[in-house]
């Protein structure tokens, strides 16, 4: 980790925005991007192709240790294709199965320290913009710059709810908002490195907001710090 590259870390519990509004800030800010619970999404799918139980914390860290993942950059501006042992897995690995498997792993401590080099692994020039649920308290705790979004799980279920209706995917909204509270409740509850805000990190409640209007919030304390679009 090179503690000279900056980096701006936007945490918050699942459905608060924060995967699009990192992808966004990347790109004005032309930085690299990670997206840290793709990671675990692609572990859990990675522990269901090769028949590990979720639970099994010994068998999950040698699957992370190994992981083949790759991020592929388009030329669209998209968010980067991902493929898993050499197979494009972006939308599998956004199913609530999978996330709700991937909260699970990331709740056991061998496995958040597995993956841990390989997020900080990201801090190259010019800058690293990161999206998680623990970056500005464990793995980037000297960031210049600490989001943390926040937002109702009925707001949140429902912004899941639109996402995956206009994909064909039917999902039933009440069960979303029970899925969200029982993923928050475990994210908060881990013994290592629970969903929390960071001391410094500034709070921005995205129920009223635009993902626009959230980008625009979070530019201004990014220019605070000095730091310019390119």
């Amino acid at each position: 980790m090179n503690p000279k590259v900056p980096v701006i870390t936007i945490d918050g519990a699942s459905g608060t925005g924060k995967g699009v509004v990192t992808h966004i800030i990347a790109k004005k800010l032309g930085w690299n991007l990670l997206d840290s619970g793709v990671l675990y999404r692609v572990l859990a799918l990675t522990a269901q192709r090769h028949g590990v139980f979720i639970e099994d914390e010994a068998g999950l860290v040698l699957l992370a240790e190994q992981l083949d993942v790759q991020f592929i950059t388009t030329e669209t501006g998209e968010p980067p294709l991902i493929l898993l042992e050499n197979q494009e897995v972006t939308d599998t690995i956004r199913t609530e199965k999978i996330g709700n498997a991937a909260s699970k792993a990331g709740a056991l401590p061998a496995v958040r320290t597995a993956l841990l080099s390989r997020q900080r692994a990201f801090r190259t020039p010019p800058g690293l913009v990161t999206d998680g649920r623990d970056m500005g308290t464990v793995i980037f705790p000297d960031a210049i710059v600490k989001i943390f979004l926040t937002a109702s799980p009925e707001e949140r279920a429902s912004r899941r709810y639109n996402q995956l209706n206009a994909k064909g995917i039917h999902v039933n909204l009440s069960a979303l908002v029970d899925e969200l509270r029982e993923r928050d409740k475990r994210d908060q509850e881990r013994s290592v490195a629970p969903l929390k805000p960071a001391v410094d990190a500034i709070l921005i409640d995205t129920d009223p907001l635009t993902i626009k209007q959230v980008v625009a919030r979070i530019m201004i304390e990014i220019e605070k710090k000095g730091i310019t679009i390119e």
